[in-house]
C-alpha cells in the first residue's frame, strides 16, 4: 500500500509513538508485507526467525522490536509490538469507511455492464464494460474488475485476510487494507469467496475461470487462463502460474508456487510448491504417474500377504 504522499520517519514515528533509527527525512513511501515489499516500503518483523529476512529484504524501513544495526541505506521503527503498530498504520492511511447505500456513489460501473438485485458494490470499485454481475454478490471497498466478467451469485471480492496473531487473551487480527483486482474476461462461480491483500492485491488474471464455492486467499495470484474446479481452497501469498489446471477438492499450503501448465487432480494435497508442464496427485503431492505406480505397488503387495 503506497501512502497518499511521501511521508518522513519522524512523522511516520510519531503516528506509533516509536523510536526510530535513521534521519528525520528519511522518506517514506508506504507499507507492505515482507513478499511484495519494494524500496520506501516499511515491513514489520516481530519474531527473531525472520530478523535476517526483513533487514535484508527491499523495504528501506524495518519495524522491529529489537535495537539491531541499522543496514546501510535503511532505518529503523523500534517498537515493543510491530504487529500492533503495523495494524495502526494500517487503520490511520486506510480507514474503514461506512456504506450508506447497496452501490456506492464513488463506485464506476463501465457501459453494457449488468447489475442484477441485491448486489453490494462498496466504495472506489471499479468495474469494466459487458460485465454480468449476478444477485446478492458482494464487492467490497477498492475492488478493480475488468472487462467481460462474470460473476455469478453468492460470491464475495474482498473480504479480510485470515490472518492472525496469537495473544494470551486470544488471536489479534492483521488489519487489511489491500484489495482484489479481476482481470478481463474471468468467470466467477457461485458462492466464491476471494479475500483481499494484506497490503497488496489478490489478483486473477486475464481469461482464468472459477467454478461454484472455491476459496482464493491473501495476496494470491492467479495466472491468465487457469481452470479451477469446485471446492477448491487456495491459501494466503500463493502464485499459480498461467494455464494451469486445478481439479475440484484441492487445498494449498500458504506461500506455494504451481508452474505453468501444471494439472493438479482432485483432492491433491499441495504441501509444497511444484514444477509446471506436469500433472500432480495425492498428499503429499507426487507428480502422478509415480502416485499410481506406488499404489499399485501397495495393492501388489497386500495381494501377496494374502
Amino acid at each position: 500500500m503506497k501512502f497518499p504522499r511521501t511521508y518522513t520517519l519522524q512523522e511516520v514515528s510519531k503516528l506509533i509513538d516509536s523510536e526510530y533509527i535513521g534521519e528525520d527525512n528519511f522518506p517514506v513511501f508506504g507499507m507492505n508485507e515482507i513478499h511484495v515489499v519494494e524500496k520506501g516500503d516499511i515491513v514489520f518483523v516481530d519474531h527473531p526467525k525472520y530478523y535476517d529476512k526483513a533487514l535484508n529484504s527491499a523495504a528501506t524501513v524495518i519495524l522491529i522490536n529489537k535495537d539491531v544495526e541499522c543496514p546501510k541505506g535503511k532505518a529503523l521503527l523500534i517498537s515493543d509490538d510491530p504487529f500492533r503498530d503495523f495494524n495502526k498504520l494500517s487503520t490511520h492511511f486506510n480507514p474503514f469507511k461506512l456504506s450508506e447505500k447497496s452501490i456506492s456513489s464513488s463506485a464506476s460501473i463501465g457501459i453494457n455492464t449488468v447489475i442484477q438485485p441485491n448486489v453490494f458494490i462498496g466504495n472506489n470499485v471499479t468495474i469494466g464494460n459487458h460485465c454480468i454481475i449476478h444477485s446478492n454478490v458482494s464487492i467490497y471497498d477498492n475492488c478493480n474488475i475488468g472487462n467481460n466478467v462474470i460473476i455469478h451469485a453468492g460470491t464475495i471480492l474482498g473480504a479480510d485476510a485470515f490472518y492472525y496473531k496469537k495473544r494470551e487473551e486470544g488471536y489479534d487480527r492483521l488489519t487489511s487494507c489491500g484489495s482484489v483486482t479481476i482481470e478481463d474476461n474471468v468467470e466467477i462461480g457461485a458462492g466464491c469467496t476471494i479475500d483481499r491483500g494484506v497490503t497488496g492485491n489478490t489478483t486473477i488474471k486475464m481469461g482464468s475461470k472459477l467454478d461454484n464455492q472455491i476459496q482464493v486467499g491473501h495476496d494470491t495470484i492467479i495466472g491468465e487462463k487457469c481452470l479451477i474446479a469446485s471446492q477448491v481452497g487456495i491459501a494466503g501469498c500463493c502464485v499459480i502460474e498461467d494455464e494451469v489446471t486445478i481439479w475440484g477438492q484441492v487445498g494449498t499450503n500458504s506461500g506455494i508456487t504451481i508452474g505453468k501448465g501444471a494439472v493438479i487432480l482432485g483432492q491433491t494435497g499441495v504441501t509444497k510448491s511444484v514444477e509446471g508442464g506436469k500433472s500432480y496427485f495425492g498428499t503429499p503431492i507426487t507428480e502422478s504417474r509415480q502416485k499410481l505406480k506406488e499404489l499399485a505397488m501397495l495393492k501388489r503387495l497386500t495381494k501377496e500377504k494374502k
